[in-house]
């Protein structure tokens, strides 16, 4: 495996293990706002430069520019304020990054964005963001709120407030001193990962000199995702090996502030990594599916001891069940799960499992059949591996092949799921399991030659059910 391929794996690796105990928090930058059709501060400021008759390509200090503009204006701002509603008041579509990162298990969310990005992603997520831009809003919570946005800079709904010029950030300390308390604080107590940052935004070395205060002898391990310097159009190569040279210098600052830079050669490998992060948590998650009016050749007293064995030990294991109670299946899931937590003098919650038992009367005005598909549809969400077990019903007075956990593999394949379809025990599983078999489903996973293995096993006759537990639950831990 290359360096840097190896260098990423670590740092998906940390992150995730952060995430899992809830510890990890996003400082979030105007580079990934950009994306989404907001402009940077050189394109914001423009006219203000036209205005003082500079030239904006010219300038590097930009917070200053705005502070010349306010000076020139005996104080009135009122100029910055509008090109700051023209220009982030309208609707953008969020990013990629931004539907990946509210879909995280992220409680803590700090940014020097005026936008709001990150609260309406978390809201599409259908989580409750409670967002803080004032001193008086920190004293108080949000109902059953799931993430805190802390907009350090203000918020588009008051551009007079917002920092920018020299004066605001000159009485920052004072003026927004419990912002930098909560930040101390977290800073702390969280590790975070900074993104959208670069050498051109105009905050960077603000948020340093706040972190650095923030920090004491015993520091927690930071990361930021960095862009390499590009060579430019038309640029001499001294030139771009002393950027180069100044790159080197400034990520071995940050380290004073413990943060480990990853260089990236593309912003798109932002959108990987963070992606990678989600199906590295997602398969802590397993989705069970499975219904059975006949359990075939292994009758009804075994299989209901596997499935409740399989349920334990994927919980022993330290992995989430998401399962929506199926027929003949549901209450040895459920039973499995309960002995492990309560054996272990634990409670049961969502940390554990997630049940979804499906709606039965066609009650309302949802057709049935479009609801259980939403059901199905949520229950996946949470997931990235899909465990597929016996299938069928009894209908119309014969057996028949569920075609619900069809629907159920149909929707785990399209969301990325790694679908484990157990063959031997029969019906739709069996069929699933032939079509997998001789697929391409292991091309895109580590071990891939161990996992197909595995999976092969998994619809060999001659095994045992006790063996194809064991099985089940080696190929789970193989993909992590």
């Amino acid at each position: 495996m290359p360096k840097k391929e190896r260098e990423k794996q670590r740092l998906i690796t940390n992150l995730a293990s952060e995430m899992a105990e809830s510890n990890l928090a996003i400082f979030i930058g105007a580079g990934l706002s950009i994306p989404a059709g907001y402009v940077n501060w050189s394109q914001l400021l423009k006219p203000i430069a036209e205005e003082l008759d500079l030239d904006i390509e010219k300038e590097v200090d930009l917070v200053a520019l705005a502070q010349y503009h306010c000076n020139t204006n005996q104080a009135n701002r009122g100029k910055l304020n509008q090109l700051l509603i023209d220009e982030f008041s309208r609707s953008a579509k969020a990013t990629e990054n931004h539907k990946i990162i509210s879909r995280l298990p992220i409680s803590t969310f700090w940014t020097t964005n005026y936008d709001k990005l990150i609260e309406n992603s978390l809201i599409e997520a259908g989580k409750v963001p409670d967002v803080k831009y004032r001193n008086q809003q920190l004293a108080f919570t949000k109902p059953r709120r799931d993430a805190v946005v802390y907009k350090m800079h203000g918020d588009i709904d008051h551009p007079s407030e917002a920092v920018l010029t020299k004066d605001d950030y000159e009485a920052y300390h004072v003026k927004m001193q419990p912002f930098l308390n909560a930040l101390s604080g977290d800073l702390t107590s969280k590790t975070f990962l900074f993104l959208g940052f670069s050498f051109t935004d105009p905050n960077l070395d603000y948020i340093l000199s706040r972190v650095r205060v923030a920090y004491n002898k015993d520091q927690r391990q930071h990361y930021c995702i960095l862009r390499n310097v590009k060579k430019l159009d038309n640029e001499d190569q001294a030139d771009f090996e002393y950027r180069t040279r100044k790159q080197e210098l400034f990520t071995q600052d940050l380290l004073r502030f413990g943060i480990k830079t990853f260089f990236i050669d593309d912003y798109t490998e932002i959108t990987t990594i963070l992606s990678e992060l989600e199906h590295k948590y997602k398969r802590k998650t397993i989705f069970i599916s499975g219904a059975a009016h006949d359990y075939g050749k292994w009758g009804k007293e075994n299989s209901e001891k596997f499935v409740y064995n399989l349920s334990k030990d994927i919980a022993s294991a330290g992995y989430r069940i998401v399962s929506g109670f199926g027929l003949g299946i549901g209450s040895s899931v459920i039973a499995g799960v309960l002995e492990h937590v309560y054996m272990n003098g634990g409670r049961l919650d969502n940390e554990q499992l997630i049940l979804r038992p499906f709606p039965q009367p066609n009650a309302g005005q949802q057709n049935l059949k479009a609801l259980w598909k939403d059901y199905r549809e949520d229950m996946l969400s949470y997931a990235g591996i899909a465990i597929f077990l016996f299938g069928n019903k009894f209908s119309d007075g014969e057996i028949l092949l569920s075609d619900g956990m069809k629907e159920e593999f149909d929707i785990a394949v399209n969301k990325g799921l790694f679908t484990i379809p157990i063959g031997v025990t029969g019906f739709i599983s069996e069929k699933l399991w032939e079509e997998l078999v001789d697929s391409n489903l292991f091309d895109r996973i580590p071990n891939s030659h161990e996992a197909k293995r595995l999976f092969c096993l998994l619809g060999d006759n001659e095994n045992s059910l006790d063996d194809v537990r064991k099985l089940v639950i080696e190929l789970i831990n193989l993909l992590q």
